[in-house]
């Protein structure tokens, strides 16, 4: 069995741990290697003990995804908490350098990938990460009429690069 590379972005919001569990329960077999990936950002203010608090702080909730994992027996973990910009540069940097096979993130109102897709052309973006792209979108709460599952899929034949949106409203619900 091929041992894949799996990249999730921590994030302090919901949206990232829903990607998490999702990609625990679906994606992620005995013997895949998960990266949890947090990156801070760069404060304005210079100061050392400035930047050792938010290094702190992402270890710690780096550590709160990891206790997600644990209770799924078949993961292999590990962790980096780096400093980088907001746009999405250092995730894809950090990806390509892993050699990963599958980057997943939680899709909110400000997540990276917005950005990053703002600052880059498509190409751009395929070539940046080189890897399947799950984007999984928590459903909101207030809008009953959304569609239980959609998924917005793009293959760019150049560098085989996947993006994949999926909407997972309600699927804890589903009686199958």
């Amino acid at each position: 069995m091929d041992v894949k590379k799996i990249v999730v972005v921590v994030e302090d919001v919901d949206a990232a741990r829903t990607a998490l569990q999702w990609a625990l329960r679906n994606i992620i077999r005995c013997g895949d290697i998960i990266t949890l990936l947090h990156v801070y950002h760069s404060s304005r203010s210079k100061t050392r003990s400035r930047a050792r608090l938010l290094r702190l702080n992402g270890f710690r909730l780096a550590l709160s995804f990891q206790d997600i994992c644990n209770n799924y027996s078949n993961t292999k973990v590990e962790i980096i908490v780096t400093e980088g910009d907001q746009e999405g540069k250092k995730i894809a940097s950090t990806v390509r350098e892993i050699g990963a096979s599958m980057l997943v993130l939680g899709l909110h109102d400000h997540s990276f990938l917005y950005k990053f897709t703002m600052a880059h052309s498509h190409d751009s973006i395929a070539s940046n990460f080189n890897c399947r792209v799950l984007a999984i979108k928590q459903p909101h709460a207030a809008d009953p009429l959304r569609p239980m599952i959609s998924a917005v899929a793009v293959l760019d034949s150049s560098t085989n690069m996947d993006f994949s949106q999926i909407d997972i409203s309600k699927l804890e619900n589903l009686e199958v």
